[in-house]
């Protein structure tokens, strides 16, 4: 049995943290059990809902009356289209942060073969082609779009200097555009994320 090596847990104000957090760990992750998958089901049917219910015309005309919501009016036909409508977003939702999370990944090294891993096994060129600019290629010099936390960013190489640098406009429309300093691609990456987290969209608050 193989034993585990030590995962360093550096803190954001240490030296040494971008250095060490930038470099991969063996294996990324264990597999989910029944208990994670049903847990997730949970989270994601929470969030489905908390949509339905705001979109739902039925729902709105409780609101309207001044009368709750109450759970089991999850049960009539239209208010299960409304979730449907609202589980179509969220498959979207997923779409869109697993392009973004295949970026960082592979602009951090992370190769076709362990995305496709990743996403539930399928083959390295299934995964290229979902996902054609995630990993770089060693000659290119390309943007690379990212988007996070409901927020989006543009990840730039300046051929002169060999560094990178970003452009970003978080979810409460703050920009920022940083100096092409950033050694690696996957530095500027991690960068842009902070500012895109650091400027998320608050959570929608419940509907009265």
């Amino acid at each position: 049995m193989d034993v585990m090596k030590p995962v360093p847990t550096p803190l954001p104000g240490d030296e040494n943290f971008w250095t060490t957090v930038l470099a991969p760990v063996e294996p990324a992750w264990r597999e989910p059990g029944d208990d994670d998958t049903f847990a997730m089901d949970e989270q994601v049917l929470d969030a489905a809902r908390a949509l339905a219910e705001r979109i739902s015309t039925r729902a709105l005309a409780y609101r309207t009356a001044g009368r709750p919501f109450d759970a089991a009016l999850m049960a009539a036909p239209d208010v299960q289209l409304a979730l449907l409508r609202s589980l179509h977003e969220a498959k979207l939702s997923v779409d869109r942060l697993a392009e973004s999370a295949a970026a960082v990944a592979g602009r951090g090294g992370a190769s076709y073969t362990q995305l496709g891993a990743a996403w539930g096994g399928i083959k390295r060129q299934s995964a290229r082609l979902k996902w054609p600019h995630a990993v770089p290629k060693k000659s290119a010099g390309e943007s690379i779009p990212l988007h996070y936390a409901g927020g989006d960013a543009v990840i730039h190489h300046d051929p002169g200097t060999d560094a990178w640098w970003y452009t970003a406009t978080g979810a409460d429309l703050r920009q920022d555009e940083s100096e092409a300093e950033h050694r690696t691609s996957a530095e500027a990456i991690a960068r842009a994320t902070e500012f895109l987290l650091a400027h998320a969209r608050p959570a929608p608050s419940d509907p009265a």
